[in-house]
């Protein structure tokens, strides 16, 4: 297991990149602790596989360096690199039997057979395999094949890091929810560093102890599924972030109170005077749905199961809010903000109460 430090990190496709938008990933630094797990979560083409190829070494950075420990491996082939990664599609031997594909990576290192039968055995439970082990895989389901090449690249326990890249891609929904919480038991085990890539946010939240979104090539934020929802770092975290997202308001902020197209806002907080493009940004589940308070165009009310979600125009701006279990819908609804989940955002960065 491996420390995995990204210093000055970018890369460029184009041979000759001159301005930032050149870059498909923008100078970045940043360290993944030995043994977290980790979820790169954004966008497609937000640039998490060409981070993800760059930690492997399938790609070399234009820039910047890649330390595994204290080691730079920059440059090292991703042999030397001591890895095991998952893609997105399967990638399993035909004429093996399950058994030898899972069994593969540790014969190819001359591990003990008995070690190996062991931990075979132990990763085929794990996916649900035990009983199809000496099955050949030429002719075994698209979501059966990956699961071979989901064990496969966790049969080894010596890897410095684990990478996975969107793995889940053509597993059913039921099996995605088993594998992630078997992942997330294997983890808490043996400590490995696991990297998984997914545009899935369920996913992300649901494996990771701490989530990497991506937006446009940068890292906008690192934090616990927690931090993510309360505090987006940036309003595309907000937005990407939860179902529905974060809603956003441009609105002028001075003090403790943002002016909402007329509308007087209690944030809760002292803000210092902002310039600029000013938002604010408050969880649907944090607005306040009663016959008191800012008057609500309504335009639908979507039955979810557990709760029902408002979605009208407030000042002008669509709004979605949270009608919990059990609440009723006033004849006449308004709404208001809880003052103390209310975020305020410059330039689209959250700015923390009494600063710039």
């Amino acid at each position: 297991m491996a420390r995995i430090t990204l210093e000055n990190l970018a890369h460029s496709y184009l041979p000759k990149p001159v301005s930032d938008a050149d870059f498909a990933l923008k100078q970045m630094t940043h360290i993944w602790d030995d043994g977290g797990a980790y979820a790169l979560l954004g966008a497609s083409g937000c640039g998490k596989t060409t981070l993800l190829n760059i930690i492997s070494g399938l790609l070399t950075p234009s820039q910047g360096r890649v330390l595994f420990g204290d080691r730079d491996v920059t440059h090292a082939p991703t042999a030397e690199r001591n890895i095991a990664q998952v893609f997105q599609f399967p990638v399993v031997y035909d004429t093996m039997t399950v058994r030898e594909n899972l069994a593969f990576p540790l014969r190819n290192r001359g591990k003990d057979a008995g070690y190996i039968a062991a931990r075979v055995g132990r990763i085929a439970q794990m996916i649900g395999m035990e009983h199809g082990l000496d099955r050949k895989a030429r002719g075994l389901t698209a979501d059966a094949k990956q699961k071979i090449s989901l064990g496969r690249g966790m049969v080894r326990e010596d890897v410095n890091a684990i990478l996975f890249d969107e793995p889940l891609t053509v597993i059913d929904p039921h099996m995605k929810w088993e594998l992630r919480t078997q992942l997330k038991q294997l983890h808490r085990q043996f400590g490995h560093t696991m990297i998984y890539v997914t545009h899935d946010q369920t996913e992300a939240l649901t494996f990771a102890d701490k989530v990497v979104v991506m937006h446009d090539g940068r890292v906008v934020q690192m934090g616990t599924p927690e931090e993510l929802f309360e505090t987006p770092a940036h309003t595309f975290v907000g937005y990407f972030i939860g179902s529905p997202g974060m809603n956003l308001f441009p609105a002028k902020v001075q003090g403790r109170e943002a002016d909402l197209g007329g509308l007087r806002i209690d944030l809760g907080a002292d803000y210092a005077p902002l310039a600029g493009e000013t938002k604010i940004g408050i969880r649907p589940e944090y607005v306040q749905i009663s016959d008191q308070g800012h008057p609500v165009s309504i335009s639908s009310v979507e039955d979810v199961g557990r709760h029902r979600i408002l979605r009208g125009r407030l000042a002008g701006h669509p709004v979605n809010a949270i009608l919990h279990e059990g609440e009723s819908l006033p004849a006449e609804p308004r709404l208001g903000f809880v003052p103390g989940r209310i975020n305020v955002y410059h330039d689209d960065w959250r700015v923390a109460p009494g600063k710039v």
